[in-house]
C-alpha cells in the first residue's frame, strides 16, 4: 500500500513545528497504532522526528505486528525510530523497560459492525482498555496522556442545533445496546477526568467527528469512504437516506495537526472536538465526490424522507480547538480531491 504523499506530511509538519521541542529526547506510547489514525500518527512521527533529529522514540501495541510489517514493509527502515509490541489493550501485560512520557490511547475503532455484532467487546474495549492504559501510565513518567474520544459522546444532535459544542449533552439510549461504543466513550472520558483529579495525570481529550484522507477504509460505514469508492469503480452511489443528513469532514492531515497540538499544548482534562464545522449534506457530498471524480455513474437516493425534526447531523463547534490552531485547514473539495488521487494510484 502506498505511504501517506510527502506534501500531507510536510502540511503536517509546518503547522506543528512549534510544538515538538519539549519532546526531544522522550518517548510515545501508542494503542490503536495499526487503525487508520494510527498509521497517519505514526507515519506524520517519523517524518517531524527526522526533520527535527528529535532523537525521540515511539512504541504502538498491535494485535498482529507481523501482518502489519508485512502490509507496510517500510517500518523496517525505521526501527530505531518505531517499536512495535504484540498484543491488545484487554489482555497486554505492560511489561516494558523502557519509560514513557507521552501515551496516546486510541485503540478503539468506530465500528460500527463490531457496535452491532459484539457490543459488549465493544464496551469493555473502550472503558477497561482505558482503564488499564491509564493504570499503566500512571507508573510512568508522564508529562501528557491523550484520549482519543468521539463526537459519539453528546448523543443525537437536534435538528435546530447546527454546531455542537463541547459542553452540549443530549440524549443517549442507555437501554440500546447499539449505544455501546458512544456510552463507553463517556465512561471513558469519565475514568480519564478521575485519573487527573485524583492522581494528577496529565489528561489531554481529541472529540473526533468525521474525516476522510488516504487509509480511510472504503468499505465500511463511512458514507464519504462509500461513495469514494463507488466513483472508483464506476459504480452508482447509493445514499440509503433522503440524503439531508449532515456530516462535516476534516482531512486527514489537519487531524494530525489537531492530535499532535492537543497533546503538546492542549489545556489538561479540557475537551477539544476535532473535526471541521464545514457541513455538507450527504447528498451535496455524494454530487461533489461524483464531480470531483469526473465520473458519469448515477446518484441514487434510496431513503424515505425524514422530517426536519429528525434530519441526522453531526458537525462539532471547534471555537476551542482554534484557540490552538488545531482546526480544519483543508477544504472538503481538497480533502475529497487528493483522496480521490491516492486511491486511484493504489
Amino acid at each position: 500500500m502506498n505511504r501517506i504523499p510527502i506534501e500531507d506530511l510536510e502540511h503536517i509538519f509546518e503547522h506543528t513545528q512549534d510544538v515538538w521541542e519539549s519532546f526531544r529526547g522522550k518517548s510515545i506510547f501508542l494503542t490503536g497504532g495499526t487503525g487508520f489514525f494510527g498509521k497517519w500518527l505514526l507515519e506524520s512521527f517519523i517524518y517531524v522526528n527526522e526533520k527535527l533529529s528529535l532523537d525521540a522514540k515511539i512504541t504502538t501495541l498491535t494485535r498482529n505486528p507481523e501482518s502489519f510489517l508485512a502490509e507496510f514493509p517500510f517500518y523496517s527502515n525505521y526501527t530505531n525510530i518505531v517499536h512495535f509490541v504484540k498484543g491488545d489493550v484487554l489482555s497486554y501485560d505492560f511489561n516494558l523497560d523502557q519509560q514513557f512520557q507521552y501515551v496516546i490511547h486510541a485503540a478503539t475503532p468506530a465500528s460500527e459492525s463490531l457496535n452491532r455484532s459484539n457490543p459488549l467487546l465493544m464496551l469493555d474495549t473502550i472503558t477497561i482498555g482505558t482503564r488499564r492504559v491509564l493504570d499503566f501510565a500512571s507508573t510512568q513518567p508522564i508529562e501528557a496522556f491523550l484520549f482519543v474520544s468521539s463526537g459519539a459522546i453528546y448523543g443525537k444532535q437536534p435538528w435546530n442545533v447546527s454546531h455542537i459544542r463541547e459542553s452540549d449533552s443530549f440524549k443517549i439510549d442507555i437501554n440500546n445496546s447499539n449505544s455501546a461504543y458512544a456510552e463507553g466513550k463517556r465512561i471513558a472520558e469519565l475514568y480519564c477526568s478521575t485519573y487527573f483529579e485524583k492522581q494528577q495525570m496529565p489528561i489531554k481529550i481529541a472529540r473526533c467527528f468525521a474525516f476522510v484522507g488516504p487509509y480511510l477504509p472504503l468499505d465500511t460505514h463511512f458514507a464519504i469512504g462509500n461513495f469514494i469508492n463507488s466513483a472508483l469503480q464506476n459504480r452508482d452511489i447509493d445514499i440509503n437516506s433522503d440524503g439531508s443528513t449532515i456530516r462535516s469532514y476534516m482531512y486527514a492531515s489537519d487531524l494530525m495537526i489537531s492530535l499532535w497540538r492537543i497533546l503538546f499544548i492542549g489545556e489538561q482534562n479540557v475537551p477539544y472536538n476535532v473535526g471541521s464545522d464545514e457541513a455538507i449534506s450527504i447528498k451535496h457530498l455524494a454530487e461533489k465526490v461524483k464531480y470531483i471524480s469526473n465520473s458519469s455513474v448515477a446518484i441514487n437516493v434510496l431513503g424515505a424522507k425524514v422530517q426536519l425534526d429528525n434530519i441526522d447531523i453531526y458537525c462539532p463547534c471547534i471555537s476551542r480547538a482554534s484557540e490552538i490552531h488545531a482546526q480544519a485547514i483543508t477544504s472538503i473539495n481538497d480533502s475529497i480531491k487528493k483522496t480521490i488521487k491516492y486511491y486511484r494510484n493504489e
